[in-house]
C-alpha cells in the first residue's frame, strides 16, 4: 500500500526495489481497466526521479479518480515485460470493485453492498 502525495508521487521502497528500477529509469505509464500499469521502457517519456518513488502524471490521476491522500494497492511483477518488470497501481475504486466481485462469487452470487 502507498499514499498518493500532493504531487502524485507514490513512495514504496520495497515494491520498487523488487523491480530493480533506479533513478532515471524511463517508465511507460498507462491505464487499463481502471488500473495504472507502469513498466520500464527505454523509449518512454516519464522517469523515476527519486529512489523508491514513482510519480503518476496528473492526467492519469484524473482519469483514475486518484487524489492526494488516496491509498492505493501496489503489486509488482519483476518478470513481466521482457524482464523489465511491471508495477500495477490499484486505485481505491478498482480495489472496491475486485472485493465486491469476489464477495459476490463467494456468497453464492449474491449482491454485496
Amino acid at each position: 500500500m502507498a499514499t498518493v502525495d500532493r504531487d502524485g508521487r507514490l513512495a514504496e521502497a520495497v515494491v520498487l526495489a523488487a523491480l530493480g528500477w533506479g533513478v532515471g529509469t524511463r517508465l511507460d505509464i498507462r491505464v487499463r481497466a481502471g488500473l495504472v500499469l507502469t513498466a520500464a521502457d527505454p523509449c518512454a517519456v516519464f522517469r523515476m526521479t527519486r529512489p523508491g518513488q514513482v510519480r503518476i502524471p496528473a492526467g492519469v490521476r484524473d482519469w483514475c479518480g486518484l487524489a492526494t491522500g488516496h491509498r492505493v494497492l501496489l503489486t509488482a511483477d519483476p518478470a513481466a515485460g521482457l524482464g523489465a518488470g511491471l508495477l500495477v497501481v490499484h486505485p481505491p475504486a478498482a480495489v472496491a470493485a475486485m472485493v465486491e466481485r469476489f464477495h459476490a462469487a463467494v456468497l453464492d452470487g449474491g449482491e454485496v453492498r
